[in-house]
């Protein structure tokens, strides 16, 4: 392809606005529209970007010239906001979770089939260049086979500004969701893909703040691999601690000094919350920093050897000791979900992230919350080979 690649956005969020520096300077793409129902969000997002706002997505398809839509909406808006695209024709870039339901993931990969176009679901951690430094070396076999892979988070997501859907697990909201399709993603890539099955346990825990705030989850590959997703948002311990050295990761001041973290907005208003969000949104996500992004500690253990993230790349465990390998810093996660689409439409290559991995990954959310629910093993039906 000569000429960029025109994109709209729908929805103006901490995502979206995640997306627009990479877009401003992603070689292969052009940002000339955006869907926002706030009108200051608009007039804002307009003089900074110069692209045109709209006041809906079928406004923008309507009046915009436009190839491809980033639909960065509310989850359970997805699959309606996808097959609007998919019916103008247009390529279709969708953040994860990729929906709510199994049935509207099915309608949305056959409806981009239909019409021709791709779909990617992206942003996920399974992009950042520690992870897909791990994969190189996993598929290389030279440490022979993976056995185990875990994946630990602790944060604070429960306690950071949300909206209320973020929150609603009907309408994909929670840890499972909305971070599990990060961790899900890391280790499907890591071991293949094809999940057998799965066990998990989700909790709620915190009264005034009701929602999945953690999980434990264990998964059975089809050739055997075992790994397990951690996650905990209920913000006491950092999984940074688990770090060698926590100001290479960029703290500034040691744990003991941090503020604690506040543990309820019970006396704060939707509206004051979401105002929270998009104050935050500004400055939480950042497009660059001095080390490897990274996703809580992954730890892969092959037949030879154990591999990790490290502040600049990866440390690799073996007979011959610990040894580092450092990792280009140089295009953040964003870029790299820009550069598999850019492909993909282009027809350079076949998308890892397309519509049946959002659809593999998604079944593993919704199989986590059931399993919780039941107290019982699920198995899978619609995983797919990385």
């Amino acid at each position: 392809m000569t000429e960029k690649i025109r994109i709209g956005i729908a929805g103006m969020g901490a995502a979206a606005r995640a997306f627009l520096p990479p877009l401003r300077d992603h070689a292969e793409f052009e940002l000339v529209a955006f869907a926002e129902p706030v009108a200051e969000t608009r007039e804002t997002v307009t003089a900074e970007t110069g692209a045109a706002g709209f006041a809906d997505l079928p406004s923008m398809l309507g009046q915009a010239s436009i190839d491809a839509v980033y639909i960065a909406t509310p989850t359970e808006l997805h699959a309606g906001h996808a097959n609007l695209v998919f019916a103008a024709g247009k390529h279709v870039l969708t953040e994860k979770p990729m929906a709510i339901r199994l049935e509207d993931a099915q309608a949305m990969v056959a409806a981009a089939e239909r019409a021709g176009v791709k779909l990617v679901v992206g942003h996920a951690h399974g992009f950042d260049r520690p992870i897909q430094a791990i994969r190189e070396i996993v598929t290389s076999g030279r440490l022979g086979r993976v056995r185990m892979i875990h994946t630990w988070n602790f944060t604070d997501w429960m306690y950071r500004p949300r909206r209320p859907d973020e929150l609603e697990i009907a309408l994909g909201g929670g840890v499972t969701f909305r971070q599990g399709s990060h961790q899900f993603d890391i280790i499907r890539l890591l071991g293949g893909g094809l999940v057998k099955s799965i066990r998990a346990s989700t909790f709620d825990w915190d009264p005034n703040r009701r929602s999945i705030g953690a999980h434990t989850v264990f998964m059975q590959f089809a050739d055997g691999i075992t790994a397990t997703a951690v996650y905990n948002g209920y913000g006491y311990f950092s999984t940074m601690e688990l770090i060698s050295d926590v100001a290479e990761w960029g703290f500034t001041e040691p744990v003991e000094k941090r503020p604690p973290v506040k543990r309820t907005f019970g006396d704060t208003s939707a509206a004051d919350e979401l105002e929270a969000k998009r104050r935050r949104a500004k400055d939480a996500i950042p497009t660059s920093a001095p080390h490897q992004p990274h996703f809580g500690l992954t730890v892969v253990s092959c037949e030879r050897g154990d591999i990790r993230q490290s502040p600049d790349g990866l440390y690799i465990y073996s007979e011959r000791g610990r040894e580092e390998i450092a990792v280009p810093n140089d295009k953040s996660p964003r870029d790299l979900v820009l550069d598999e689409f850019a492909a993909a439409i282009a027809g350079r290559a076949q998308p890892v992230h397309d519509g049946r991995w959002g659809l593999a990954n998604l079944e593993l959310c919704l199989a986590a919350i059931e399993s919780s629910k039941r107290g019982e093993e699920i198995q899978l039906k619609h995983q797919v080979s990385a």
